[in-house]
């Protein structure tokens, strides 16, 4: 897999979450090939949705299960949040009509030149500035 993807919160989640088994299945085959060809992507904000999503709302880890999760996770290329991505992410709520949130993934997305945004949340084969959404359980 040479083409760099960029991963949605939720489908970080679901690798560890043992309760959407197939879900969990597709998302850790995924993780794994992309984390051995170095092409991998998610931004900070990704990992402080990972672990309010595990340890707040679903009660699915302690924190520090979260923390080892969490550490696992860095092996992917991280983008930090910073000025201009927020502003890039308010731009791109503008143009798409996108929650916020949902616009600084994208405008992480983009900043690092992924093709592929891997997430349920957003369209299916939707394109946002260059970023093709794929959802890998349709």
């Amino acid at each position: 897999m040479s083409e760099k993807l960029f991963f949605d919160t939720n489908i970080l989640f679901y690798a560890f979450d043992s309760s959407e088994s197939e879900k969990q299945v597709v998302t850790q085959a995924l993780l794994t090939e992309t984390i051995a060809s170095g092409h991998g992507w998610i931004s900070a904000q990704d990992l402080g949705e990972f672990f309010h999503a595990t340890v707040i709302r679903k009660q699915l880890m302690s924190p520090d299960e979260a923390e080892k999760a969490i550490l696992s996770l860095s092996v992917l290329n991280i983008v930090d949040v910073d000025r201009g991505l927020v502003k890039a992410a308010i731009n791109l709520h503008r143009q798409f009509q996108t929650s916020y949130w949902d616009s600084l993934i994208l405008a992480s997305a983009i900043r690092c030149k992924c093709v592929k945004l891997v997430s349920e949340d957003f369209s299916h084969d939707q394109d946002y500035d260059g970023v093709k959404v794929a959802n890998p359980f349709l």
